[in-house]
């Protein structure tokens, strides 16, 4: 065999002992998250803030690199999910009993489009084109900008599009800057 193809076999095959690795790690790595996410709650995987989303990311990225890197050892990897689950944990039940940490962490909604208004110093400061606001009102479903009376911006990073004028959308828009 040619050392052309020698790494070619190699690039695609590396030998029964690899996927053995793969799929004995996968497997023990997969329970262990099962149980890091079971322990700690819901909340680990919600998608309520910018920190919740990195932290989704980084238990994705870290799974892959338990499986795939053999550098990695899995209790290296094991410690390393629960210590992102752990972080995640400490800082939501930080947030929830100290306002002021919750201010530090998280951002608050922005109101994006009130009224037929576009708001263009928050849409400017959010770096949100007046295109992308048009196309969450086409997602809610609203036929006509008269028919919604806002847009916000989540801390997630969602739109949420408040449609008709009631108490309640007076009510839902309260704790948005």
């Amino acid at each position: 065999m040619t050392d052309a193809a020698a790494t070619l076999h190699d690039w695609v095959f590396k030998g029964w002992e690899s996927i053995g690795r793969v799929v004995f790690v996968g497997v023990l790595a997969y329970i262990g998250l099962l149980f890091f996410l079971r322990i700690s709650g819901k909340r680990t995987l919600s998608k309520m803030n910018a920190f919740d989303l990195v932290i989704t990311v980084a238990l994705g990225s870290t799974f892959s690199t338990i499986i795939i890197s053999r550098q990695t050892g899995l209790a290296d990897g094991l410690t390393a999910l629960a210590l992102l689950v752990t972080l995640q944990y400490s800082v939501a039940w930080l947030s929830i009993r100290w306002p002021w940490f919750q201010r530090v962490i998280k951002s608050e909604p922005t109101l994006l489009f009130h009224q037929g208004q576009y708001l263009r110093l928050a849409l400017r400061r959010e770096r949100v084109a007046e295109g992308e606001v048009l196309a969450a009102i086409r997602s809610s479903g609203a036929a006509r900008l008269e028919d919604v009376t806002a847009v916000v911006l989540e801390t997630d990073g969602s739109f949420t599009v408040i449609q008709g004028v009631s108490q309640d959308s007076v009510t839902s828009l309260q704790n948005v800057q």
